[in-house]
């Protein structure tokens, strides 16, 4: 029998029955061991309780890499010293591309010693020094009681952000791709969020992000849009309150928060994959309503930010709506739901302002935590835990991966296209590799004809204001003067002439199906997804890995209810395909 215990004892029927044996004094000591150590525990659970969460005696040891420093203390150092530990600072923020946290009172291995108040005061004192001497502010995240000392006295460690003063339009820069069921007040939320006020309950908040008059008329998003929150280097929002336009937005923020606003009706699907496969979002944020719970494409919504690796948090809305024996039971569908096997997630429901700290520093060390917040757009109630689990939350990729990027050659998927007057032609979209630079030259294409086409880069523009220089995993807006528009079109690339683009149109893939009500077989024509391209493909063979060929551009596929996701295993010259092809028919011929 396998003990679910956790402790390794065994019941307390079993004991009494040993009791008669000639090992009684044995398993008497062990029994009152085990009640000794159970007692022990409670009176630790219960001080725990009193502390509010006191945290466990000791922390993972301190990282050479990553944008997090432990300090024991930081009281009057020398200049020698000071220095040091700016430099160290200045790492560290390096590391975080701009975002750093000091646990202060900590030692490198880990162990939670804890400060005096004094001491704590001169160290945070100490680490303002260091912050303003090389460009940036602190915010005290959280402090924490650990113990008491000989005298009685609290001790406590204290959680600090640093994070770099904007300068030069290099802001750290999040995407967060909001999904959930048509209905659940993901627009309304992101208007609040970004506008400053409440909604009044009849979806006023929504209106400034609605790019077409049949979505303020039915108040369903039906294309992507994107608004924009920013940080501080105090951690403080920075939004459109206060009549501050998308420039000053930009200029005043450290970081900054791009939500891309995606469709939740199912026949709006393909433009919500759109969206997730093309401007590779770093997290999704999935919005359910609190009084209809799981309901349309939540699951499937779900099911592809887990398919494409997209970290994932849930937002039940419109608590105001409903008693709170109806948000719990919401609550419990999800968790439920993310402990399936097929998602293995483990929920992590944030209640308070600490919850929310834990919650962001775990989500993007841990695949497996999916925080849970329950809030609501018109009263308000748990609004502030969602910004601040935005303000604390640190980007996916490192200073060196993002330096990595920025090494190869220059690399531009273009999403959208515009004619701006005074303008001319404009192409948005994400830069996916290299640097891109005011007057750059660089090739776009494929065209009809399968060639690439020179142009010159003019003004660059990320979130609505002038930018010089865009680096790898940025998105921007490019203008290219009087090149015409009608060569242009989404899913092309622009790239560096010195990549010698060439164009492909059989490749192979592993797919996993979904979903499927028709047989599945060669011939089949699908609508493929990849990246920013989204194409009519034919299916030429199935030999445990599918074999696909792109149909000229212009050939239309009705949308099927088939669903399957997979990547690209390998691209095929044409002879090689069509080797492939009869080899296949002369197999089927003989069988």
């Amino acid at each position: 029998m396998v003990d679910l215990s956790g402790n390794g004892a065994v019941s307390p029927g079993h004991t009494r029955h040993g009791q008669g044996s000639g090992n009684t004094g044995k398993k008497t000591s062990k029994k009152s061991r085990t009640k000794r150590g159970k007692r022990g525990r409670k009176r630790r659970n219960k001080k725990n309780i009193r502390n509010n969460k006191t945290p466990p005696p000791y922390f993972p040891p301190e990282a050479e890499e990553g944008n997090i420093e432990y300090k024991l203390k930081l009281v009057n150092p020398t200049q020698y010293r000071f220095e040091h530990l700016a430099t160290q600072l200045k790492w560290r923020l390096q590391e975080g591309r701009g975002e750093a946290v000091y646990q202060i009172g900590v030692e490198d291995n880990g162990l939670l010693v804890g400060l005096s108040e004094a001491d704590m005061r001169a160290s945070l004192k100490t680490l303002k020094r260091m912050a303003e001497k090389v460009g940036a502010d602190i915010t005290l995240l959280r402090e924490r009681e650990v113990d008491y000392d000989l005298d009685r006295n609290t001790r406590k460690i204290a959680e600090v952000l640093v994070r770099k003063v904007p300068d030069d339009q290099q802001f750290l820069d999040l995407r967060v791709a909001v999904l959930g069921n048509v209905d659940s007040g993901k627009s309304t939320l992101l208007g609040v969020l970004t506008q400053g006020e409440l909604d009044n309950g009849r979806g006023r908040a929504r209106l400034n992000l609605f790019r077409h008059l049949h979505e303020i008329q039915t108040g369903r998003t039906s294309s992507i849009s994107f608004e924009i929150l920013g940080f501080n280097s105090k951690g403080e929002v920075v939004n459109y309150s206060e009549s501050r336009t998308a420039e000053q937005i930009c200029e005043s923020s450290s970081k900054m928060i791009t939500f891309i606003d995606l469709a939740g009706h199912h026949k709006y699907l393909k433009t919500t994959i759109f969206g997730l496969t093309s401007y590779c979002p770093d997290f999704a944020m999935l919005v359910v309503s609190a009084n209809t719970g799981i309901a349309g494409t939540t699951r499937e919504h779900l099911g592809l930010a887990m398919a494409l690796k997209v970290p994932i948090f849930i937002v039940v809305s419109k608590v105001d709506l409903c008693s709170r024996g109806t948000v719990e039971r919401t609550v419990r569908q999800l968790e439920r739901l993310l402990k399936q096997p097929g998602c293995n997630k483990i929920p992590l429901m944030v209640s308070g302002a600490d919850d929310a700290v834990t919650a962001a520093q775990q989500f993007t060390q841990s695949e497996c935590i999916t925080p849970i917040f329950t809030l609501s757009s018109v009263s308000g109630e748990s609004l502030e835990l969602l910004k601040v689990f935005l303000n604390i939350l640190p980007p996916l990729s490192n200073s060196k991966e993002q330096e990595e990027l920025m090494q190869q050659l220059t690399e531009f998927q273009v999403d959208e296209i515009y004619s701006v007057p005074d303008v001319g032609t404009v192409v948005g979209g994400t830069l996916y590799s290299g640097v891109c630079r005011e007057g750059e030259r660089l090739v776009v294409g494929p065209t009809d004809e399968g060639r690439f086409l020179r142009l010159k880069v003019g003004s660059i523009q990320r979130n609505r204001s002038a930018c010089r220089v865009l680096r790898a995993g940025q998105a921007a807006t490019l203008a290219l003067g009087s090149f015409d528009r009608s060569l242009l079109r989404k899913g092309m690339v622009m790239v560096s002439p010195k990549m010698n683009p060439t164009i492909c149109c059989q490749f192979e893939a592993a797919i996993v199906l979904l979903f499927h009500a028709k047989t599945f077989r060669r011939g089949s024509q699908v609508t493929v997804h990849v990246g920013n391209v989204r194409q009519t493909a034919t299916v030429e063979c199935l030999h445990g890995k599918v074999g696909l060929e792109v149909i000229y551009r212009d050939h239309v596929s009705k949308e099927g209810v088939t669903k399957g996701i997979g990547h690209v295993t390998r691209l095929l010259p044409p002879s090689q395909n069509h080797d492939q092809n009869q080899n296949h028919d002369q197999n089927q011929q003989e069988h």
